[in-house]
């Protein structure tokens, strides 16, 4: 039996590939300590999560260690010996690294290198996906020519159509310090595939999200939004008159393409991996559509004061990784990942 080591299974993408996985016959051992309640209060609590997993499948096993206690993390891999390493664990917030910044880089950075160095000291070929982000781009697509339209800002240039390419510049652009601290992982994890030889890759996401998402308003745009439109709750639109753009990608198509890289891994790839144009919306549009869904008008308010280094308009360009992986796609539309995930508060709230 196949073994997977899964960091911050407790989380979104973490959940999903362990119930991906463990549905697919591997034995998956999950690593996650809750800092997430840490760093966002009980909204951000994935207890829930981590028992829904433990009492779900008998193939999966827990540890609550710390990745960055480097001589845990060393045994961890060295007692599972797995034959892949899923890096999902984070400090996930813009607004938290801000206040905090040595805890968002000694989790995001320094848990980064003592995954690889653990795995590298283990074995060379064992296949490392580490969930990166587009924050490794800082503001610099804010410097692209956009056009303002009825519900969102749009690129003006042809080029940018199908979005930004993984050969976009990461330099000179302001990215916040969980910016900064993920650059250095992402970088990190590279060098290893490259320096070492080791099969690795990044994915910068977009806008990742799904049912299984503890949103809360300084992290999970899309749970969060749809969390308080059910609750009837005031959202905050932070700048951009609300016309800024994300695409939107649901995790479990995050773990189809982690199932095609773990068939043909590469060494140090960096592939951007969101919804693409066609799973783009803005915060106006995404109003309309959960209000289409629940059949309740959106409460909110407007500040003028856009969040550091965030997007305007973003949109992932899917070329490379299609390419690579012929036999991956988009298979949730945007409609059926809002219904997924309002259903998903729905039922949390029946608890």
């Amino acid at each position: 039996m196949k073994k997977m080591l899964v960091t911050g299974s407790g989380g979104l993408i973490g959940s999903e590939v362990v119930s991906f996985f463990a549905d697919r016959g591997w034995q998956v051992h999950g690593v996650d300590n809750n800092m997430r309640q840490d760093f966002f209060g009980v909204g951000g609590d994935t207890t829930w999560n981590i028992e829904r997993l433990k009492n779900t499948f008998l193939n999966y096993e827990h540890s609550s260690i710390d990745i960055r206690n480097r001589l845990e993390v060393l045994s961890l891999i060295n007692r599972v010996q797995p034959d892949a390493i899923i890096h999902t664990a984070a400090q996930p917030s813009h607004d938290l690294a801000a206040s905090r910044p040595f805890d968002d880089f000694d989790v995001n950075a320094v848990g980064t290198l003592n995954l690889l160095e653990a795995l590298r000291q283990y074995s060379t070929t064992i296949p490392f996906v580490h969930m990166s982000t587009n924050k490794v781009y800082g503001d610099a697509p804010n410097h692209l020519s956009l056009v303002e339209k009825e519900t969102r800002w749009d690129y003006v240039d042809a080029e940018y159509y199908n979005g930004i390419p993984e050969s976009f510049t990461i330099d000179q652009s302001k990215h916040s310090i969980f910016g900064a601290s993920k650059v250095a992982a992402d970088v990190m994890v590279q060098e290893y595939g490259r320096y070492f030889d080791m099969p690795s890759c990044c994915l910068r996401g977009g806008c990742l999200t799904g049912p299984n998402h503890s949103g809360v308003e300084l992290h999970g745009f899309l749970s969060y939004l749809i969390k308080c439109n059910l609750q009837e709750k005031e959202y905050t639109i932070f700048g951009y008159k609300g016309k800024q753009v994300r695409d939107n990608i649901h995790s479990y198509d995050v773990v189809r393409f982690i199932e095609e890289f773990l068939k043909h891994p590469r060494n140090g790839e960096v592939y951007n991996l969101g919804g693409g144009r066609s799973n783009s919306v803005s915060i106006l549009e995404a109003f309309d559509l959960i209000s289409e869904i629940s059949g309740k008008p959106m409460k909110y308010k407007y500040s003028d004061q856009n969040r550091s280094g965030d997007h305007i308009c973003y949109i992932s360009d899917l070329s490379k990784m299609k390419s690579h992986y012929p036999n991956w796609e988009i298979t949730k539309d945007l409609k059926t990942t809002f219904q997924e995930i309002y259903n998903s508060w729905v039922l949390r709230a029946s608890f």
